[in-house]
């Protein structure tokens, strides 16, 4: 039998551009969702300027990705999506390349991560501080 729990987050991001780890919060929601079971943990953000990345944290490649992002959307006057900001147009397009989503297998109760591999929220929108991310859990 299947089972599906869903929790929310709330992720205060600041007035910078941010790559913030959420690795230990998908953990500590498998703690209690999972209870030791296999199955699928969805790690979503419902919002149309940020993404959820795999990627190592720690090393440069979080700042490494947020200068990427910036050479690839640079936060200029060319988008037509002009509201907020100057430059917001590019956080809207962010979610084509950080996508609001990530499905990564559980085993055992805990994620299947690889060695470097951390799950973190992509959030380039300096005017929006607040965030909700959303943990579900659909396992045995």
């Amino acid at each position: 039998m299947s089972s599906f729990t869903t929790h929310l987050l709330s992720v205060t991001t600041g007035r910078t551009e941010t790559v913030t780890d959420l690795t230990a919060d998908c953990e500590q929601f498998l703690t209690r969702a999972a209870r030791g079971g296999d199955g699928l943990l969805n790690v979503f953000v419902p919002h149309a300027t940020a993404g959820i990345a795999i990627l190592e944290t720690g090393a440069g490649s979080d700042d490494d990705l947020l200068t990427a992002l910036q050479t690839l959307l640079p936060a200029d006057d060319r988008w037509r999506h002009r509201h907020g900001s100057p430059g917001h147009g590019r956080d809207h397009v962010l979610p084509a390349l950080v996508p609001p989503h990530a499905t990564l297998p559980v085993i055992g109760g805990r994620l299947e991560l690889g060695t470097w591999q951390s799950v973190c929220l992509v959030d380039t929108n300096t005017s929006n501080t607040n965030r909700s991310v959303r943990l579900s859990f659909l396992g045995q």
